[in-house]
């Protein structure tokens, strides 16, 4: 079945592609668990992408604990945003998820968002906490959840 008939006549689940801004999220002033972000996504329907991003400088045992968690780590040697934006978008013009959800602070990831919206996939924007909501990026989004640290 094609992303579209999918998205109108369904499939029995909704496919979530939760895409993870790691440089924004994972920051000692939110005290982030993983497996919140993965839980708060997973209320959307069924994980089909997991994925953190981060930068050449994330540690090795970050890496590994998010494997252990189910997550796909995409390590880039530059701007992280930039790769997590294409690869998001590149998921909703494929039809393979129903649902988007980027969880960051960062107002870049706007524009993915409307993206999705525009092309029928649902939106969830997931702030790392109070004061990492990116109101632009909350608005944007069909739902907006800020986790507690």
């Amino acid at each position: 079945m094609t992303g579209l008939v999918r998205r109108v006549f369904g499939d029995g689940g909704t496919r979530v592609g939760l895409f993870v801004d790691g440089p924004n999220v994972l920051r000692d002033e939110f005290d982030v668990d993983l497996d919140d972000v993965r839980d708060a996504a997973n209320e959307f329907g069924d994980l089909a992408i997991t994925r953190l991003y981060v930068d050449e400088h994330a540690t090795p045992g970050l890496i590994q604990a998010a494997e252990a968690r189910g997550y796909e780590v995409v390590v880039t040697s530059g701007d992280v945003d930039v790769k997590l934006a294409v690869d998001a978008a590149a998921a909703v013009v494929d039809g393979g998820i129903d649902a988007l959800a980027v969880a960051s602070r960062d107002t870049d990831f706007k524009p993915v968002v409307e993206t999705a919206g525009r092309n029928g996939v649902r939106t969830l924007a997931i702030a790392p906490g109070e004061y990492g909501n990116s109101d632009a990026l909350a608005n944007a989004a069909d739902e907006a959840v800020t986790l507690d640290g």
